[in-house]
């Protein structure tokens, strides 16, 4: 899932579902010819062998400095560890390049306390700190200095005014690096008046009320001519920090945007209708700061899984895989191959799925909201259909389901732009779990879905086996299912109507293991 937060990230896991009457997989299955076929798909679907490709990215960022981010030569490895493994599985492999503007480091950020019990802190949105857009490179160790602090945190409704005002710095000593507080006037102003008092640095930290405790949006200094590197911290952090007189901190930020080049990996089906394209995703890009093994090394693995699988059979529609460049940077590889496509070319597209994160160690089931009746927002019709067959999956099983925001906001969303009906699914990322939501499908409440996402320990430690398992047994049903019949899915038929107000299913989970 993309790592500029400027950019989004998907919606909150909400509306449980929960079941009394348990769905054979038949639902959707049953319904055509090859049902046979698909229950041999999915048996031949082993989560331990998609857990086998996980294993292969891994020590593809292993061999690469610890990151599968486009633009990279871990990227790249990747993306020649997927081309060679469907082209030797007899498709039709296209490798796609594109230009993108990389905006990433040289050498990785450093924010360590030197002083007393050292600690070095993670970077990263959902992390420790991130450094300030528009921040100049820089490396400094020094003292660090609070600046009028109000801790505890005052109400809300009487902000911190921490550096605001030139005389917060009286006494301030020159090549200290300056420790302010979120509140009242923009960053700008503060990192301002901290050069005017000569701080070799800036770290910001978020003021520590309700909804202003962690880094969940982008802070920018807006504009050249800022001379200190400036991080701006999680309040837990900053108060951390400021909790010892004298502490002493080390900071590097070494920036670097450049226009790169990365691609997609599209594998096409030598058989099956051409007029009726199937169409599987997954990003197979990490962020920097990491492997990516869970985002979104489960969701290319589960992909390329069945791909592998498919390639045995014989599908009366064509399948298409695609494994995107730069999700991260901003659904660029999927922007960049739809509006490549012409209007025919996109009129023969039934349908596409996604998948974006299946395996979160702290998962839920997320099924994409494809009618639009949790959170307001259809997808193009027949969205609604895909989203109830893999309804029929988890419930077939005895499984519990949620949906999540189908708000364009992963790979799906250039397809939905341009009416081409959608679903996937999705275990969650920086969100914490609920009370209710570890009711029923276990885990841990209080702690995120992914407790490592965009973070350095994206690992293959941070895979939940059972959600990779089960996920890509709903891929390769899904997909086994549209390869023989798509049904009305992309027909000329009005969207659904969005509703309001979601009617909960009625699904007990049978196996509340997290």
């Amino acid at each position: 899932m993309r790592s500029r937060l400027r950019k989004g990230v998907l919606g909150t896991v909400t509306a449980m579902a929960v079941a009394l009457a348990p769905l054979t997989l038949a639902g959707p299955a049953e319904a055509h010819s090859g049902a046979h076929s698909v229950r041999k798909l999915v048996q031949a679907v082993s989560g331990k062998n998609v857990k086998k490709h996980l294993y292969a990215l891994q020590a593809i960022a292993n061999a690469n400095g610890g990151t599968r981010v486009s633009g990279t030569p871990g990227f790249d490895a990747s993306r020649d560890y997927v081309a060679r493994k469907l082209r030797g599985a007899g498709y039709d492999v296209t490798i796609q390049p594109f230009e993108f503007t990389f905006d990433g480091y040289v050498t990785p950020p450093v924010l360590k306390r030197t002083s007393g019990e050292q600690k070095t802190y993670t970077y990263g949105f959902f992390s420790d700190y991130v450094a300030m857009q528009d921040s100049p490179a820089g490396a400094v160790s020094g003292t660090l200095q609070p600046v009028d602090l109000v801790l505890p945190p005052g109400p809300a409704a009487n902000s911190s005014s921490s550096g605001c005002e030139a005389s917060d710095f009286a006494g301030f000593v020159a090549g200290n690096v300056a420790l302010m507080q979120r509140g009242t006037c923009s960053f700008r102003i503060k990192v301002d008046n901290a050069i005017a008092a000569g701080a070799s640095g800036a770290v910001v930290f978020n003021e520590g009320q309700e909804g202003r405790t962690e880094i969940d949006f982008n802070p920018v200094l807006n504009g050249p001519g800022v001379t200190i590197p400036s991080f701006f911290t999680s309040f837990e952090v900053g108060n951390e920090l400021a909790a010892t007189a004298g502490t002493t901190v080390q900071m590097n930020w070494d920036p670097i945007v450049e226009t790169r080049t990365t691609y997609n990996v599209i594998a096409q089906s030598r058989k099956g209708d051409p007029d009726n394209v199937v169409m599987l995703g997954a990003h197979l890009d990490s962020v920097q700061e990491g492997p990516g093994i869970n985002d979104n090394g489960s969701g290319s693995a589960g992909v390329l899984e069945v791909a592998l699988q498919m390639a045995k059979t014989r599908p009366k529609n064509q399948m298409r895989f695609a494994f995107w460049g730069a999700e991260e940077f901003g659904l660029l590889g999927s922007d960049h191959y739809v509006t490549s496509l012409t209007e025919e070319e996109r009129a023969r597209i039934a349908l596409y799925l996604n998948f974006d994160m299946i395996a979160s160690p702290n998962y839920t089931f997320g099924i994409y909201d494809g009618d639009g009746d949790a959170f307001g927002t259809a997808g193009p019709a027949g969205s609604d259909v895909i989203e109830e067959d893999f309804e029929k999956f988890f419930a077939g099983r005895g499984l519990p389901f949620t949906a999540t925001a189908f708000t364009g906001r992963s790979d799906y969303g250039p397809f939905i732009e341009v009416g081409i009906p959608s679903g996937g699914l999705f275990t969650g990322a920086e969100v914490l779990k609920t009370e209710e939501e570890a009711a029923i499908f276990g885990g841990t409440a209080g702690i995120p879905l992914d407790p490592c996402y965009h973070s350095v320990c994206d690992t293959i430690r941070n895979v939940n086996d059972r959600a990779l398992d089960v996920n890509s047994d709903a891929i390769a049903t899904l997909a086994g299912t549209y390869a023989y019949s798509t049904g009305t899915i992309g027909a000329t038929t009005p969207a659904p109507a969005a509703r309001t107000a979601h009617t909960p299913h009625t699904h007990k989970p049978a196996d509340a293991a997290g």
